[in-house]
This record gives structure tokens, C-alpha cells and sequence, in this order.
């Protein structure tokens, strides 16, 4: 056979391969999810779920923080951000926010320690700085660690909205960049004290103390009746369309809602 002919049997063979392949794979739709550490575990085993009854959409899950959310669907690098805490009203213009579940916002201690209950009060006097050593809430004579998120944390905005009547946080804590770093440090340190998502400390690491008597949990979560509750949040850019509507519908029928619920999140519909 001529050499040409081989050479352009070779070349057919290469585009009709490659158009096929392109072909197979342009139906394949993918969102990118950016955001809250808190909220990235539950939306990972969402996308999960999602993606096994939904093999032509691949969904991405990133953290960053809630700010890295918000500014991702700003920015249109995400279609959806997660956000763990109230989307405050200046930088709600143009963003759609849909609440797919409740969290606990949980004070957690080191295990070792005696203290299992603090005051809201007490709270805040010791995130700010003004109660310095555990004897002064009932504990041990030791100097409190205070362990905190970044600025532009969810989880961080959300305690000094509910807790410290929108106060500094002490410039003495340790900053960790997310929840389970926070959770760790408070686990390595018996005299520290930090805050995680409720969903973060189900394995009994660290210890979480009651506020005004409530401990957290999903009853309390989601009856109100813990202080430090927050919303869990999908923000999109304008009016979600598409796979991202269909996504977020399916995260709110019961089947995405028992996600939620086996993920350590709220609730906030039926799961059956």
C-alpha cells in the first residue's frame, strides 16, 4: 500500500477518534463548589451522592473559608459558594442565598479539662480577651489558650455575631486557617479552648461545653434553643439555572436532606 494512503488511513483514524472523545465527553456538565470548611464535608458527600445518580455532572468541592465562597460566585470561578454564617446585607447584591441545612456553632474544650459548662457571658469574656485563666469560670488555675478561625471565616463571623455582640476577637489567639485545625490545636492543648462546626466533633476528641445550660446537638440546633445556631448556605449568582438548580433542588428534596443529616448538619426539610 502507498505510503500516503497509510499516512492518511492514520490521520482519519486519529480524527474520527478524537471527535468521538469530544463528543462523549461534551455532555458532561461540572460545578464548582468553593467556600466553608464547615459547610465542605457536607457538601462533598452531597456531590457524592449526587454524582453516583447523576453520572454526566462532576461536581468539584473546595474550602478556602466563607469569604473565598462568596467571592468565588462574585467573581463567577464557583457556581456555587458555601457560606456558614448570616450573608450580611452589603454583600448581598446580586447573590442568591439558599439555606440547605442548620449548625451548631459548638465552644469545644480539651477533653482533660473540668470546666463542661459556660455563660454566653463567660463566652465572650474569654474570646475577648477579659477572662484569662480557667479558674475564673470554675476550672483549674491555668492560663487560657484561645484558638480562632481567620478573618473571613463563616464559623469565626458567626461566634463574633452571636457571642461577642459583634466584637474583636483577642488579639492573643491562635489563628488557624480551618475547622479541623481548630479542632486539633484544642485536642494537643489541655488548656485550650477554640470553636468547630457541631458537625466537625462527633468523634469525641475534644469536649463541647453547654451555653446557658444547652448543650448543642441537632434537637437543639434546630429547635433554637442552643444560643450559637447558624444557617448553612448555597450561594449562586443571580437565580440558579440549569444543573446548578437541579443540584440545589435535589439537596433540598428529602434524599438530599438525609445527606444533610447523616453528614452532621440540620435538617431544614423531610429526609423521608
Amino acid at each position: 500500500m502507498d505510503m500516503k494512503w497509510i499516512i492518511g488511513i492514520i490521520i482519519l483514524i486519529i480524527v474520527i477518534v478524537g471527535a468521538y472523545l469530544a463528543f462523549a465527553g461534551g455532555g458532561q456538565t461540572t460545578i464548582q463548589i468553593a467556600g466553608s470548611t464547615s459547610v465542605q464535608p457536607v457538601a462533598q458527600n452531597l456531590a457524592n451522592a449526587y454524582m453516583q445518580q447523576h453520572p454526566n455532572v462532576k461536581i468539584t468541592v473546595q474550602g478556602g473559608g466563607s469569604a473565598v465562597g462568596l467571592s468565588s460566585v462574585q467573581q463567577g470561578t464557583a457556581q456555587i459558594g458555601t457560606y456558614s454564617s448570616k450573608l450580611a446585607a452589603n454583600d448581598s447584591a446580586g447573590i442568591n442565598s439558599t439555606q440547605i441545612a442548620s449548625d451548631g456553632v459548638a465552644v469545644i474544650v480539651n477533653s482533660a479539662n473540668s470546666v463542661k459548662s459556660l455563660t454566653k457571658a463567660q463566652v465572650a469574656g474569654i474570646f475577648l480577651g477579659n477572662i484569662t485563666n480557667w479558674n475564673q469560670v470554675g476550672g483549674s488555675d491555668a492560663k487560657i489558650t484561645v484558638v480562632t478561625r481567620e478573618s473571613g471565616s463563616g464559623t469565626r463571623d458567626a461566634i463574633t455575631k452571636l457571642a461577642l455582640s459583634g466584637k474583636n476577637i483577642t488579639n492573643s489567639a491562635i489563628v488557624q486557617s480551618s475547622t479541623g485545625a481548630v479542632v486539633q490545636s484544642v485536642q494537643g492543648d489541655p488548656n485550650a479552648i477554640g470553636y468547630a462546626s457541631l458537625a466537625d466533633i462527633k468523634n469525641g476528641t475534644v469536649n463541647a461545653v453547654t451555653i446557658d445550660g444547652v448543650a448543642p446537638s441537632q434537637a437543639t440546633v434546630a429547635s433554637a434553643q442552643y444560643p450559637l445556631t447558624r444557617p448553612f448556605l448555597f450561594l449562586t449568582k443571580g437565580t440558579p439555572s440549569g444543573a446548578v438548580k437541579d443540584f440545589i433542588d435535589w439537596v433540598l428534596s428529602p434524599p438530599g436532606q438525609a445527606i444533610v443529616n447523616q453528614s452532621g448538619g440540620v435538617p431544614i426539610g423531610p429526609t423521608q
